[in-house]
């Protein structure tokens, strides 16, 4: 007799990799247990491909529901959950999106999908308490520079060769443009959101080096000598008073600090 973990890894494997091996003697009763077993496999696909179409709303809306809605119902067999929370499931979706046939008639179609992903967390995260100005300004310039800075959860930085914000827009706000010129073109986007709000706005190159970088964890001093080298011209004192003055920086902590 199996033990319970054993039984679970039978029902499991039988659901998620139709694997029968195993179940079919556990199962009496009626006169065909795969049968049976194919309800739960259906609920399992079902529940899994309604998931990913509600994560992706914005993207079935540009790629169509019979093409995403294919795409989801293979990625749910071949990239079964590995987390109990279904919030985290998703993640790999763009990428497996964009590898199916017919996608390439949407070359933007994973950065845009990408986008929605991150959307979709930032816009529940919960801001925490910045850090203002005053505190800032009470640390001497030499100290300050080997600092590593927080930020806001609900903060991203995305580097697209499309302006798909753009386009995201077009979807919020249900505009239906008469015509609409899309081509490649570099975007360096912070999206930031809270408790169920969020917006995208457009960064220059160096801008969005220096933000990344201390998103990334580099001291200022490190995310200042990136931007630098995008950018001669970059200013970093003034970049740092308006990432601080946007509220984005809820603590301060020292390099070793920050390594933890």
């Amino acid at each position: 007799m199996p033990t319970l973990a054993e039984t679970q890894k039978f029902f499991r494997n039988a659901v998620v990799g139709d694997e029968m091996a195993g179940i079919q003697s556990l199962i009496v009763g009626g006169r065909d247990a795969s049968k049976r077993l194919e309800i739960h496999r259906r609920n399992y696909e079902t529940s899994l491909v309604t998931a990913l179409l509600g994560k992706f709303p914005a993207t079935v809306w540009l790629a169509g529901t019979p093409f995403v809605s294919e795409a989801a119902r293979h990625f749910v067999c071949e990239h079964p959950p590995h987390a109990p929370c279904i919030a985290e499931y998703g993640e790999r979706f763009p990428g497996f999106l964009s590898a199916c046939p017919g996608a390439e008639r949407v070359p933007y179609l994973r950065e845009f999908a990408e986008l929605e992903w991150h959307v979709g967390h930032i816009a529940v995260a919960v801001d925490q308490p910045p850090v203002s100005l005053q505190e800032f300004s009470a640390i001497n310039d030499e100290a300050l520079l080997n600092m590593v800075l927080a930020l806001q959860p609900g903060v991203r930085y995305l580097h697209m060769s499309w302006p798909i914000d753009e386009l995201m827009k077009l979807y919020l706000t249900e505009t239906a443009a008469d015509s609409f010129e899309f081509s490649p073109a570099d975007a360096w986007i912070q999206a930031r959101g809270a408790r169920g709000e969020f917006h995208m706005d457009r960064l220059d190159a160096s801008e969005f080096i220096f933000r990344k970088s201390i998103s990334e964890g580099q001291a200022i001093v490190g995310a200042a000598e990136r931007a630098l080298d995008a950018d001669p011209t970059f200013d970093p004192g003034r970049a740092l008073v308006r990432v601080v003055a946007e509220g984005l920086v809820t603590a301060i902590m020292s390099g070793s600090e920050g390594d933890k």
